[in-house]
């Protein structure tokens, strides 16, 4: 069996676990309730794209968001893992951005459908390089922030999470059993808002790493 690098978890990791709205602040500016659970939705490993290729804005979308997150990458798999235990899952992180078609989502939610479509299109989990977990020593206070054409869009701290990342890892164990190589997206902060084609993105982590992104539309 050959060993497979964390380091390019992207390559190989089979899924992406997404917890939807973990900052109280983001709930509030969409009009959504404060949740009392974690909401979970899930990303393919064909939607991770990285630095030096494009954010492909979908054919079918007209107001495409960015939302910046801290990912917790998984070294060791379990199910139904203790919160005590948690963070010995955790073999590092990544900045990545969530990204959205907003139009899409809302005539979901307004349905009653899967937020799918809004989520899970190719280039909808831009990632940083690997982050080793000893460069960020306490993952509940981590300071995140993403600019557009420079001008600072969102600006916020892990420590704004309404569940902790032990706490995560603990509830989505329960239902689904973690692998080595998943991603587990946090949150966002406050201050999403769409982008266009042509945009820069830069996002970063407080004096830990940074990223830069260009927005480009699907072609035809």
């Amino acid at each position: 069996m050959t060993t497979r690098n964390i380091t390019r978890f992207w390559e190989w990791g089979r899924k992406i676990i997404c917890v939807g709205r973990n900052y109280a602040d983001h709930a509030k500016e969409l009009k959504n309730a404060i949740p009392t659970e974690p909401i979970l939705f899930l990303k393919p490993p064909s939607a991770y794209v990285r630095e030096g290729s494009s954010i492909l804005v979908p054919l079918y979308s007209s107001n495409l968001h960015h939302e910046v997150e801290l990912g917790v990458v998984i070294g060791k798999g379990g199910t139904a893992i203790p919160q005590s235990a948690a963070m010995e899952h955790v073999a590092g992180y990544a900045l990545c951005l969530d990204m959205t078609a907003r139009d899409v989502q809302d005539v979901c939610k307004s349905k009653g459908l899967p937020w799918t479509l809004a989520k899970a299109f190719n280039t909808s989990c831009p990632v940083s390089d690997f982050i080793p977990k000893e460069r960020i020593p306490d993952p509940g206070n981590v300071k995140l922030w993403l600019k557009v054409n420079d001008q600072l869009r969102q600006n916020g701290c892990t420590s704004q999470m309404i569940f902790s990342i032990p706490y995560l890892i603990s509830y989505i164990s329960e239902f689904i059993t973690l692998e080595e190589g998943d991603l587990i997206l946090t949150g966002t902060p406050k201050g999403v808002s769409a982008v266009q084609e042509h945009d820069e993105l830069q996002a970063g982590i407080e004096d830990v790493v940074t990223m830069t992104f260009r927005v480009d539309r699907q072609e035809q």
